[in-house]
């Protein structure tokens, strides 16, 4: 076992680890429904967790699948997990599921790493480009539906409401340039976030909350209300269309 291997590299073994897991769980057809996702949650956070015990003894740790015990908020270095973003969508056999490992240092996302194992793809900060190409004029959305805020800043900037399943894939939809924008309103957690940011961040796309004010992380009540992620070349168009909502 490797114990020195750098920050950035532990985040991508672990994001790749535990999908490798995630899609032994899946794999043929033992499991479904809510069984699917439960062991899947549990199994992919035993994992994660064990493998940090090993790795990083001395850090703190904020999961979606553990409990938040100790003065957690007060760490220097903490890392945010979501073993698995998007249970719905891996129990119904779906690709836009993810999972988010990052590292944080005073509140700020230092190394990250987003894999989404149904298609093979895994985004790390430390070596993520720019998305390429022209601008897509695609926002994409939840599968249940656009909420005022994306219907507003659609109209608003003329883009194409797109619906895409958990937030690690619609955010790496942006990263890949498949997308344009990611608008959420409606509330999540750090875990949900931290890691897509992370790696949003380092792919020079522009990353804050809807008033534009900088996203902060370890925060002693880790719920995150709103966030956007965008290319640059239209941040100055989002934001503004933000103000006028926000």
């Amino acid at each position: 076992m490797n114990s020195r291997l750098s920050d950035a590299e532990l985040a991508a073994r672990i994001a790749q680890g535990a999908g490798e897991v995630l899609l032994g769980i899946r794999s043929g057809d033992l499991l479904g429904g809510a069984m699917l996702g439960d062991v899947g949650d549990a199994l992919a956070q035993a994992w994660i967790s064990t493998v940090l015990r090993k790795h990083r003894p001395r850090d703190a740790v904020l999961s979606e699948e553990a409990a938040d015990v100790g003065d957690r908020a007060t760490a220097a270095r903490v890392w945010i997990i979501d073993p698995l973003d998007g249970t719905r969508e891996f129990a119904a056999g779906s690709a836009d599921w993810a999972v988010h490992v990052a590292l944080t240092e005073s509140g700020i996302v230092t190394e990250a790493s987003v894999s989404l194992p149904a298609t093979g793809e895994l985004f790390r900060s430390d070596t993520v480009a720019r998305p390429a190409g022209e601008l897509t004029r695609r926002l994409v959305t939840s599968r249940w539906g656009g909420s005022y805020e994306t219907s507003y800043v659609a109209n608003s900037l003329g883009l194409q409401m797109v619906p895409v399943g958990s937030a690690g894939a619609k955010a790496m939809a942006v990263v890949r340039g498949d997308a344009d924008a990611y608008v959420h309103a409606g509330g999540q957690y750090e875990w949900d976030n931290a890691a897509p940011v992370g790696v949003a961040l380092a792919a020079g796309l522009h990353c804050s909350r809807l008033d534009g004010s900088e996203i902060v992380y370890n925060n002693r009540h880790p719920y995150m209300p709103d966030f956007v992620i965008c290319r640059s070349e239209i941040r100055e168009e989002m934001l503004a269309a933000l103000q006028q909502i926000w």
